[in-house]
């Protein structure tokens, strides 16, 4: 069991995690309204990961033996004002959620939680690459303008992104 302070803030990064995938959902939406069935689908690996992510917490809070009470899920922001819109608030969201876990990290090492570091370094690699996904994506939307052949082109790239199921040190997903 870890030390209460930690445990909560585990709790509450879980819930980030879950936020972030609902977020990722009207994002999905908004895509799927536009016909932009690519951008719909890079979403929707998205929320799988993000769904791995906090699978990942919550089964290494389960596996260590802390009580879980699992707060209510924010609605996200559901009106877009145009596909660079979406990737930049996709962005700023994923620079939020690093600095959550750098917090985290920074809790387990006031109380000295060394189980709790290990488990966390795998998220801290995580979000770098997912802050380069969404910053790669980011600047070729603002390359393309209002171009449509552009955001078409990307449409069709990003409808080849592949889920690849997380496999977090330590924990079980399933």
């Amino acid at each position: 069991m870890v030390q209460e302070k930690v445990q909560e803030a585990l709790v509450q990064q879980l819930n980030k995690e879950l936020y972030s995938a609902y977020f990722y959902l009207g994002m999905v939406t908004y895509f799927s309204n536009l016909n932009l069935e690519g951008f719909a689908h890079y979403f929707r690996v998205q929320v799988q990961e993000e769904r791995d992510h906090a699978l990942g917490f919550f089964n290494y809070l389960l596996k260590t033996n802390n009580p879980i009470q699992l707060p209510a899920i924010a609605q996200p922001p559901q009106n877009f004002e145009s596909p660079l819109h979406v990737f930049e608030l996709a962005l700023r969201h994923e620079e939020k959620v690093t600095q959550s876990i750098y917090s985290l990290m920074d809790v387990a090492q006031e109380f000295k939680d060394h189980q709790t570091q290990v488990f966390l370094q795998w998220y801290i690699t995580e979000q770098s690459e997912e802050e380069d996904n969404m910053t790669r994506v980011y600047n070729r939307l603002k390359l393309a303008g209002n171009e449509g052949s552009g955001i078409f082109m990307l449409d069709n790239e990003l409808a080849q992104r592949i889920y690849t199921p997380a496999v977090i040190p330590g924990v079980t997903l399933v």
